[in-house]
């Protein structure tokens, strides 16, 4: 008698999905499994997309190394010699250390004036995520915290840093500042606050920091050393990842419509057992599997529990759709813009560029500058001297752009540069690139956070496999681990990253391959 090989069928061929396929079949038990990788797009990659524009390679989506030390993404780069390139590459000189700041206007801002509000806010930041930092002179943030109520978020704590600031420095001044129009000194202390709260958004996809939860700051874990780009592409690592995997293994084009599975079932179908997980395509085709690991983004695990979807059938326990629901998801897109080369043909000298603008409510805005670009912080060339400029969108703007043409984009910025910066009067867009990762039916957005409402018990929560097979001494019993989940949602401490993501895939495929080193087969 031939004994059926565990078929395990992963869906989606991001980081995840493509780390765990990697594990199953590099393991020693590999010619135990039948292995397929089933990804609803034309590519792998996920959420990592590196391309070129213009001639120079930029990155759609994931774009940094969060600490060297520690990172198996880094410690692939190094091993395939993606961490060097002849060719130049997106922010290969790292984020600049001398931005020229622009108030609305066309007003400099000097960095005396700058730094002291930066400082603030980064070491408030340093006290959300658990360093013990001295924030400012007169600003104690154990007592910003312990004054706050309730389910306290990392926006309202900041907010309040910065009025304790205020009143341990006189109110900030009500006066205007030589120079700067009509602008006050305590207006533009809270302007470039703002900016930096929208760098912040940029990180965490979190439409507001006040969606974004106080506690669960301190459970996210980062690793040390440097943050850095890699210079080859962020696809280079997913690509020696699949490079081992047979052809025929990862199956594009197959995007999943329905995943059936047996809750307290029995995997007994008129006396001949079956496999107890079935995957219905789009097409119409499907597909049975013992394990289906789901990759999916939490933006599609949250359509496919929603009223007029049933990603699931039957659907998931209430408890899991709870934490779908409670944990938050945003979108963050990036928008590149090629500038017009100058007569005299020279190198370009775009600054990097932060900018502070008027709140989108008041009666100083210039009435020119386009709502969606008042949330964004920086417009800065992709390394020095080249000619494509960068800015990120993040929540309702980074939504709006998807919806706007190249057109109405490159006047956008040609306006708000030339507001800024009155030597650009003449400065053009040729080209536009932004991102779409709101709208994109596979990804629905781009990373997860633990929003106000939610914890780290969620992300858990999220993470167990199905069924829970809790009472297996009452008959009949599920099949066990029928549905895992992995990807960057579903890691306590390092979600929203590709790591994150990638340990997930590990954690998944070591579920399996401990699964049946003790059952044996």
């Amino acid at each position: 008698m031939v004994t059926k090989k565990p078929r395990i069928v992963i869906v989606g061929a991001g980081m995840a999905g493509i780390t765990a396929a990697n594990k199953l079949y590099s393991s020693d038990s590999a010619q135990l499994f039948d292995v397929s990788v089933v990804e609803g797009g034309a590519r792998i990659g996920g959420r990592i997309s590196s391309s070129e524009f213009c001639g120079d390679r930029i990155e759609q989506g994931a774009t940094w190394i969060h600490g060297i030390e520690g990172s198996p993404v880094h410690e692939i780069a190094r091993q395939i010699n993606s961490l060097h390139s002849d060719q130049p590459w997106e922010c290969m000189d790292g984020i600049s250390e001398a931005p020229v700041t622009m108030a609305e206007g066309g007003h400099v801002l000097k960095p005396s004036f700058v730094d002291p509000i930066s400082s603030l806010f980064k070491n408030l930041m340093d006290f959300v995520q658990g360093s013990p930092v001295d924030i400012a002179d007169g600003v104690v943030g154990a007592e910003i915290a312990d004054n706050c109520a309730g389910n306290l978020s990392v926006g309202s704590f900041l907010r309040r840093g910065l009025e304790a600031y205020w009143a341990a420095n006189g109110g900030g001044g009500g006066k205007g500042l030589e120079g700067v129009g009509n602008w006050s000194r305590k207006s533009l202390q809270e302007a470039i606050f703002s900016m930096h709260e929208s760098i912040q958004r940029t990180f965490t996809s979190a439409d507001d920091l006040c969606c974004l939860d106080y506690n669960a700051e301190r459970d996210y874990v980062m690793f040390p050393g440097d943050e850095i780009t890699i210079a080859k592409g962020y696809s280079t690592v997913i690509e020696h990842l699949a490079s081992v995997l047979p052809a025929g293994m990862i199956q594009l084009g197959r995007e999943v419509d329905r995943i059936e599975w047996r809750n307290g079932k029995s995997s007994e179908v008129d006396g001949t057992t079956t496999p107890p997980v079935k995957l219905h395509f789009v097409d119409g085709s499907t597909m049975s599997a013992d394990h289906v690991i789901v990759t999916v983004s939490l933006g599609v695990l949250k359509r496919g529990i929603s009223q007029d979807s049933s990603l699931f059938d039957p659907p998931l326990p209430n408890h899991k759709n709870e934490a779908i629901s409670k944990l938050g998801y945003g979108v963050v897109n990036k928008v590149f813009l090629q500038l017009s080369p100058p007569e005299n043909q020279e190198p370009s000298n775009f600054p990097f560029l932060q900018m502070v603008f008027h709140p989108p409510d008041s009666e100083s805005k210039n009435p020119d500058l386009p709502q969606w670009i008042r949330r964004t912080s920086f417009l800065s060339p992709i390394y020095t001297n080249s000619r494509i400029v960068l800015s990120w969108f993040t929540g309702q703007e980074a939504l709006e752009i998807e919806s706007l043409s190249d057109e109405e984009i490159s006047i956008g910025f040609k306006k708000t540069v030339s507001n800024l910066l009155f030597e650009a009067e003449g400065i053009k867009f040729d080209k536009v690139l932004r991102t779409k990762w709101g709208t994109n039916p596979l990804f629905l957005g781009s990373y997860s956070y633990v929003a106000v409402g939610s914890s780290i018990d969620d992300i858990d929560t999220l993470a167990e496999p199905l069924p829970e097979n809790k009472n297996l001494d009452l008959p009949p019993p599920s099949p066990p681990l029928q549905i895992l989940f992995a990807g960057e949602a579903t890691h306590r401490t390092h979600y929203s990253t590709t790591h994150g993501a990638y340990f997930s895939g590990l954690r998944e495929a070591n579920r399996l391959l401990k699964h049946y080193s003790c059952i044996g087969i």
